[in-house]
């Protein structure tokens, strides 16, 4: 049974949703919440709960803590800037707001390429700008591998390539993908690249800068916290962008002009639990340095136990018969997350997760908002795909449980 570097009664205390023998495995879908976070947003709530701006010294207090709560965000993913951070309810919501903050600057017969394997968050908002004329490209799948080869990404961009927009992981195959150099070959085109990095953001420390990005956008409702979500853009980019705030914001008004209404106080606030945690995760396991630095040794120990669990559960798929992994078949070498995706042929995955919920398992099936996805796969014929989506906080017997239940889901 796999082991694991990280002190899993100590890190499951801080989840207290553990605590009620659910086991919980579609993470993918939404993360169990720390109770330092939600701990941060009462406090909010029940004594900063006022408008921010004013004179009087409980306003500047809660004006304070909401800009540190930027200012975490913006360590957790490496912003060279906070002002950089635009927070707001969802990704999808972001990505709406990025391409109609966009839409001004482009012209018909510009290009945008879109890829088949993301979330419609990160499709949708794009391929809406075919009503100004814009051109939509889809980067496909490869139909082997079922990773996005960079030899097929190349015929795409063109002189007119405005935009690439592209996942980090995706939240159906769990594959990584090589964002760094898809954004060398945009910005060498003249392109600019948006980054979902939904799926990875649970599973590897977010860094924008190493992403080569000029916008990454995920929900921390993935990441341990809130329902709530935050979208990085590269300053000189962002002040370019016009203001859909107030008339009398103008575009420097840099994050508050993308942030129409402002952005969610408690809930900001409470974020900063987030890094906490992550940096104190990274010290309990003996790190030193920065805060970087103590996140990193966090994810690295995360990574090794997913990577664990998830070799767990697919070697088990790869010795079953009739069953189709749904993405790359082993944990070995950290090119994917612990996110698993598998079909059984002659059977529905609605009627597999259905049999599994008996048993106090929580997995999924569908098709996960990557429509495109399960449509070029074939995979509609059984409703989707079964999904096994684990955290840093599930344990090998969590994931023997799982077996079991699926066993007899099977049989």
């Amino acid at each position: 049974m796999p082991t694991s570097p990280l002190d899993l009664a100590r890190i499951r205390a801080e989840f207290p949703a553990l605590a009620a023998g659910t086991v919980f495995l579609d993470n993918a879908g939404g993360s169990q919440v720390l109770a330092r976070v939600a701990d941060r947003i009462r406090d909010y709530l029940l004594h900063d709960n006022v408008q921010l701006g004013a004179s009087y010294a409980a306003s500047q207090q809660a004006g304070e803590r909401v800009l540190a709560a930027r200012r975490a965000v913006a360590l957790l993913v490496n912003a060279p800037h906070d002002d950089e951070i635009v927070m707001g309810p969802s990704t999808t919501a972001l990505i709406g707001t990025l391409v109609e903050a966009l839409r001004p600057d482009l012209q018909s017969g510009d290009e945008v390429i879109v890829t088949e394997s993301d979330h419609e968050a990160n499709i949708g908002a794009w391929t809406r700008l075919a009503d100004i004329g814009v051109v939509v490209r889809v980067w496909r799948v490869d139909a082997e591998s079922l990773g996005l080869r960079l030899q097929d990404l190349d015929p795409l961009i063109g002189p007119r390539t405005k935009w690439i927009a592209m996942t980090q992981a995706s939240n159906v195959l769990g594959t990584i993908t090589p964002v760094a150099e898809v954004a060398r070959r945009a910005h060498a085109a003249g392109a600019k690249l948006c980054v979902d990095a939904v799926a990875y953001a649970p599973h590897r420390l977010v860094d924008v800068q190493a992403s080569g990005a000029d916008a990454v956008v995920f929900s921390f409702y993935k990441v341990f916290g809130p329902h709530y979500a935050v979208l990085w853009v590269r300053r000189e980019l962002l002040l370019q962008l016009p203001s859909l705030n107030h008339f009398f914001i103008g575009r420097e008004v840099i994050p508050y002009k993308l942030q129409r209404g402002n952005v969610n106080y408690e809930l900001s606030y409470g974020c900063i639990g987030i890094v906490d945690y992550l940096r104190d995760v990274g010290t309990a396991l003996g790190a030193t340095g920065s805060d970087r630095a103590r996140m990193q040794a966090a994810f690295d120990a995360f990574a090794a136990h997913e990577d664990a669990l998830a070799e767990q559960l697919l070697a088990w798929l790869r010795e079953r018969p009739g069953v189709r992994i749904i993405g790359l078949p082993s944990a070995a070498g950290g090119a994917r997350v612990p996110t698993v995706s598998f079909v059984v042929e002659g059977r529905r995955s609605e009627d597999i997760v259905r049999q599994v919920d008996t048993h106090g398992i929580g997995i999924r099936f569908g098709d996960f908002y990557a429509r495109h996805l399960i449509e070029a796969l074939g995979l509609q014929a059984y409703g989707g795909v079964v999904r096994v989506s684990i955290a840093h906080y599930n344990t090998a017997q969590e994931i023997g449980r799982l077996l079991v239940a699926l066993d007899a889901a099977m049989a």
